[in-house]
């Protein structure tokens, strides 16, 4: 895939890329649309504190966690259309209820139901993956993630500007954040209507059960050890929100034992998916290395978690150790997520293009630790100019492996790609929240210092556990015998639809679905009259009438 291709709007998948960057773009400026803003919040509401600021920053990654394990098993199921639609639409009424809150639990709770708007990202990652093919798609969600991403830069550049000279006033940040959520709100109605699931019907495949399958018992451990930490990470919100006062002791209680509770629900979901599976044995050509998912989990831990991280705390790291002004800081800290322009579809493209996607991911995590550990140094005698270089180059390598990392998921397992995608995704809040925990203990050159060494353990797990994916650059995604025997089972499902809706002619609507252990027909009718026409078709006699 060549760069030029992208300007190719009449070819139907650019098109869908175009659709879906846009998307995603949308909702990362309504995640993002607080960092910016903080110092205005602040004068505007004597209330508020900077404690409050960091705690409302945890908040707005803490629900994205359990969001995209939820819309990763959704996506498998129903498709990326109807649920990143339904997404951008549900979402944006927290948005609302956040700009015009007018105490910290109102604030709090808003921001915290908001976050779940940063699953979108896993959404789009699917979408794409059904448009594109082995060879390009390294690009193709690079493109993708890398303009979408770019949504928080354009939050750092244009809110304070909106919020402070659009608008005015106190309640000029209200405003600001509540138009992108009414932006958002019409995009999602507008997508529903303009793209499909991949450019032909069955494109989209979907996946059984309600948890990641795995192929050994060895991958079955692994997997519920890597489950814990997405609902277990909530604890450390909990325990910050307890801290500040928000909730006492026997409401924190209650919480820790909702985190345990959906903890031990989900490794039972899990072992409930798998060990049917694993008994009946799995197929050789149908197995895949769970420990490549696992290692992918850490590059996202260290790269994006690092990302949502330091866009939370960029702006007002910039305009307190140079003495800069809300909206000139605002515009600097953006230089971390602008590369997102050219760093992201490049780490892509160079993982397509390379021929080795193992390799690329192992440098890429190797210059976000140096990168880091060069920002650990900054304090107010560097000059801005270099700090600001440094901030970039930085920059260039983490959303550089962000789109390696998301070159590799497809790959894997084409029929779970988006619980891959979910699991992987929700890994990056699970290293944003703890970052930013970790934060409030530690002043900000031993930030930057701890997530570089975050980067070069998760270099160490690549090194060892990151597997070459089978078929990464051919022309088609490897298909195994169950793979094949689940297209078949759809193939035949349509085919009996059809058959129905011969059958049971003048209904509006004929749907075949599994319950249980069987199959249930559904069929709509305008009216009794249609209904029993139909039923005479069914009758040993075509022309006997059914009984009144």
């Amino acid at each position: 895939m060549k760069i030029s291709t992208l300007f190719n709007v009449q070819d139907r998948s650019i098109r869908a890329l175009h659709l879906t960057w846009i998307a995603f773009f949308i909702t990362f400026y309504v995640w993002f649309n607080m960092a910016p803003l903080a110092s205005s919040m602040l004068a505007a509401n004597d209330w508020l504190t900077r404690d409050d600021i960091k705690l409302f920053a945890i908040a707005n990654v803490a629900l994205t966690i359990p969001a995209r394990i939820l819309v990763g098993l959704a996506l498998d199921k129903y498709g990326p259309r109807r649920v990143f639609s339904i997404l951008m639409v549900v979402m944006a009424a927290p948005t609302l209820f956040f700009a015009f809150g007018d105490t910290k639990m109102q604030l709090f709770i808003s921001r915290l139901i908001m976050s779940s708007v940063g699953a979108g990202f896993v959404v789009g990652i699917h979408m794409t993956a059904l448009w594109f093919k082995p060879r390009d798609i390294g690009f193709a969600e690079g493109f993708y993630a890398g303009w979408g991403n770019f949504g928080s830069a354009a939050a750092a550049l244009t809110i304070p500007t909106i919020a402070l000279n659009i608008f005015g006033g106190d309640d000029g940040w209200r405003y600001a954040i509540a138009m992108s959520g009414v932006i958002m709100a019409a995009y999602g109605v507008f997508y529903w209507f303009a793209i499909t699931d991949g450019p032909n019907p069955d494109t989209h495949k979907k996946a059984k059960g309600s948890a990641l399958e795995v192929s050994t018992y060895k991958d079955l451990v692994m997997l519920v050890v890597f489950t814990v930490p997405l609902i277990g990470i909530l604890s450390i919100l909990i325990y910050r929100v307890q801290m500040m006062g928000y909730i006492d002791g026997f409401v924190a209680a209650i919480c820790y034992a909702a985190v345990v509770t959906l903890v031990v629900y989900q490794v039972w979901q899990v072992l409930r998916t798998n060990l049917p599976i694993l008994r009946r044995g799995v197929p050789e050509d149908d197995r895949y290395p769970f420990s490549s998912v696992a290692a992918l989990n850490t590059t996202y831990f260290a790269n994006f978690g690092a990302e949502l991280a330091v866009v939370s705390m960029l702006p007002m790291f910039f305009q307190e150790t140079w003495g800069l002004t809300p909206v000139v800081a605002g515009l600097i800290a953006a230089s971390f997520a602008f590369i997102n322009l050219v760093a992201r579809p490049m780490g892509g493209l160079v993982s397509d293009r390379m021929g080795n996607r193992r390799f690329v991911m192992l440098a890429y995590m190797l210059g976000i630790a140096i990168g880091f550990a060069l920002m650990g140094l900054l304090n107010s005698s560097w000059p801005l100019i270099i700090a600001i270089a440094i901030t970039i180059a930085c920059s260039f390598f983490v959303q550089g492996a962000e789109g390696a990392t998301f070159g590799i998921i497809p790959s894997i397992k084409r029929r779970v790609t988006g619980q891959i995608a979910g699991m992987a995704g929700a890994y990056g809040n699970v290293g944003a929240v703890f970052y930013l925990f970790i934060f409030t203990f530690v002043d900000t050159q031993t930030f930057f210092f701890i997530i570089a060494t975050g980067a070069l353990i998760s270099w160490v797990v690549c090194w060892v556990w990151l597997k070459e994916p089978e078929g990464g650059f051919d022309e088609e995604y490897v298909l195994s015998s169950v793979d094949q025997a689940i297209a078949s089972e759809a193939k035949r499902k349509q085919e009996a639809e059809a058959q129905l809706a011969l059958i049971f002619e003048g209904s509006q609507k004929v749907a075949l679905a599994e319950k249980g252990n069987g199959l249930t027909v559904t069929a709509r009718f305008k009216d009794l009259d249609d209904l029993k026409t139909a039923l005479a078709r069914l009758g040993p006699d075509s022309g006997q009438q059914p009984a009144e």
